[in-house]
């Protein structure tokens, strides 16, 4: 079982071994990091977060079972009057990958998206190439709301972007379902 747990200046290291190329950095932070991820940028990046009424919110994942940091993400562009926001910044520790995290991390963001938060629509951004990732918010309820060609310039190539939304409607159905 996973928990979130805010994320801090003592995460930053962590996170920082995690991010070990300009490509992984790129596709999990987009343009608003740069590489090598310093801890210059990881404070700008959590600056104001986790506050009351905040417009973002940043999570580290604890295994409760072993107590291991296994993950981060991200809920952001929180707009209360729309009653939608945006997960970003997903990941799963490279030594965590392909046991099942992903899917976990997701329903807990969006518990506290739908429930804490009182949202009704959340929305993401993945890399056409990133099919694990595809499966898994699909799995959840995600469906692709636009396709974004050459979203991403990265050396000599183009990556493109799927845009995914969910509503608190469509995740509950979905919950039902998987339980």
């Amino acid at each position: 079982m996973l928990q979130l747990q805010p994320f801090t200046a003592k995460d930053f290291e962590q996170l920082i071994d995690w991010v070990s190329t300009d490509a992984f950095l790129l596709q999990w932070g987009g343009p608003a990091f740069t590489y090598p991820l310093t801890t210059a940028q990881l404070h700008q990046y959590i600056f104001g977060a986790n506050v009351e009424d905040a417009t973002t919110y940043v999570f580290k994942a604890i295994d409760s079972t072993t107590n291991a940091c296994i993950g981060h993400i991200s809920i952001g562009r929180v707009d209360r009057i729309y009653r939608c926001a945006r997960i970003g910044k997903v990941l799963i520790a490279p030594e965590h990958r392909g046991k099942g995290y992903g899917g976990q991390l997701m329903n807990e963001a969006l518990t506290y998206a739908f429930g804490e938060l009182q949202l009704e629509r959340v929305t993401l951004g993945v890399f056409d190439f990133n099919e694990a990732a595809i499966q898994c918010y699909e799995k959840i309820g995600f469906t692709q709301h636009r396709f974004i060609e050459n979203a991403r310039a990265y050396h000599n190539t183009y990556w493109h972007l799927i845009e995914m939304e969910l509503t608190k409607e469509r995740w509950l159905a979905a919950q039902r379902i998987t339980v």
